[in-house]
């Protein structure tokens, strides 16, 4: 797979690559976009300057993508109706995420969106549960967008010095791979902690 991301690098259509597989992983949080955009930084990282794709433009095509999939996700959840209600009703999980967030929104902690954005699936869980309790957006998007940084920003990061110290080989995907579900562990935990009596 590297070979192909590596040759991939090597022509305008790494960025098409990226920004449709981040888009979509909102809908289809199994995409390995996370995978994609630290391959696409590995293979960066060993490729000629003049032919390796640019480190911020990477983090940009990822991070607007990022942002875009949300407000996609955000204004469909916000239009879904009774029927997307009943859904969320139906799952426990959804609605502790929904009444989470809309409690973090509320206070102006957004932080939880940032933390999301790492977490399986979470981003999914935030933005379709943003838009069915019809929080405002403004106080969802500007968090969305600072998420979508932090996490391009972060991933592009982990390939890009994965593929300087180790080479731009598996080893270096791998280990950055790691990193980033490593990241994406710690962030569940975090949200799922119990928050502080009063």
């Amino acid at each position: 797979m590297l070979e192909s991301v590596g040759s991939l690098a090597d022509s305008p259509w790494i960025y098409p690559a990226v920004a449709l597989s981040v888009l979509l992983d909102v809908f289809l949080p199994v995409l390995p976009s996370g995978v994609l955009v630290i391959a696409a930084a590995t293979a960066a990282a060993g490729t000629a300057v003049g032919h390796a794709p640019d480190i911020l433009g990477l983090i940009l095509c990822a991070a607007a993508a990022s942002v875009l999939g949300d407000l996609v996700a955000y204004r469909l959840a916000w239009r879904g109706g009774a029927r997307l209600d009943r859904a969320i009703a139906r799952s426990r999980r959804l609605t502790s995420a929904q009444e989470h967030l809309g409690r973090a929104l509320a206070r102006g902690g957004g932080a939880l969106v940032i933390l999301a954005r790492f977490a399986p699936a979470g981003r999914s869980v935030v933005s379709l549960g943003a838009g069915a309790a019809h929080r405002r957006a403004r106080d969802f998007l500007p968090w969305s967008a600072l998420a979508g940084i932090t996490w391009a920003a972060y991933s592009v990061a982990l390939g890009y010095f994965g593929g300087q110290w180790l080479g731009a080989s598996w080893l270096a995907t791998g280990v950055s791979v790691v990193a980033l579900f490593a990241a994406g562990a710690g962030a569940a935990c975090l949200i799922r902690r119990p928050e502080p009596r009063k």
